[in-house]
């Protein structure tokens, strides 16, 4: 019996040896932090009485413009809720739940990366070289379709994009903005939300005006919301100048976003333009 329970414990103290050596030659990952491991945390949130609404309301149907994707029934602050047990998730893990099917798989990716980046941002901690690295990252993923519905848009492209612009050249807003695909269009457009907080207008309404003319109802709404949130948080002038030029040519979706907080006068003045 002696013998065996010194087996035993040279086995298990050996055990410990290896998982502790294979920590240290993969610390990232000390934490079970994986893609499986986010996917079953997500599964445990899932209600399937959700789905059918879920795909009713991002349009999965054939033709719209989610067409294809698959929900599995986890709401918005559950998802949130998951995405932050898993704060040192590696790139190549949230690769991987960018690149699934399902929908929550790529949202919950999208909220990694953007509590990874606004904790990057962070004065007392801030990291300039990581703040590059998620930005390029999350702008990859955009442009090669993983995110690809207006709410995984809204949850990210004023961090990963937005904020990480403001101190930069902006070029590549306007070089999304010409994109023939949606997601990326929309995408500049919402990432000028960070800029507007901070009481700069100047690119929301630049894109705005190279935006006129687009096709697609969902970008008619996201830059008339950009639009109202000037009038908002920087000044009532400022949206009203841009109307006084513009409104005669804006689309009526887009219009009346923009018009939502002004008196029922302005509002009624603005839409007799059209």
């Amino acid at each position: 019996m002696h013998t065996f329970r010194k087996y035993i414990n040279q086995y298990l103290i050996e055990k410990q040896y290896i998982l502790t050596l294979q920590n240290f030659m993969h610390p990232r990952n000390m934490n079970n932090e994986t893609a499986e491991a986010v996917q079953a945390a997500l599964a445990e949130k899932a209600n399937p009485k959700n789905v059918s609404t879920l795909q009713r309301f991002f349009k999965t149907g054939t033709g719209e413009y989610g067409e294809g994707d698959i929900f599995i029934g986890v709401r918005v602050p559950a998802n949130r809720i998951v995405a932050k047990q898993f704060p040192a998730l590696p790139l190549l893990e949230i690769d991987r739940l960018l690149n699934s099917s399902i929908h929550e798989h790529r949202q919950a990716a999208l909220f990694i990366l953007v509590y990874r980046f606004l904790a990057a941002s962070k004065s007392s901690s801030r990291d300039d070289n990581l703040r590059t690295e998620l930005s390029n990252f999350y702008i990859s993923a955009l442009k090669r379709g993983r995110v690809n519905n207006w709410d995984l848009v809204d949850s990210s492209a004023e961090h990963l994009l937005g904020a990480y612009l403001e101190d930069r050249p902006r070029q590549l807003l306007f070089d999304l903005a010409s994109s023939t695909q949606l997601w990326e269009r929309r995408a500049a457009i919402v990432a000028t939300f960070a800029f507007i907080k901070r009481k700069d207008g100047s690119t929301t309404f630049e894109l705005a005006k190279k935006l006129l003319d687009d096709p697609e109802p969902l970008m008619h709404k996201a830059t008339g919301w950009m639009l109202r949130e000037t009038g908002k948080r920087i000044s009532q002038k400022v949206l009203t100048s841009f109307l006084d030029q513009y409104a005669a040519q804006m689309p009526r979706i887009m219009l009346s976003y923009a018009v939502e907080h002004l008196s029922v006068k302005q509002r009624t003045h603005y839409r007799n333009l059209r």
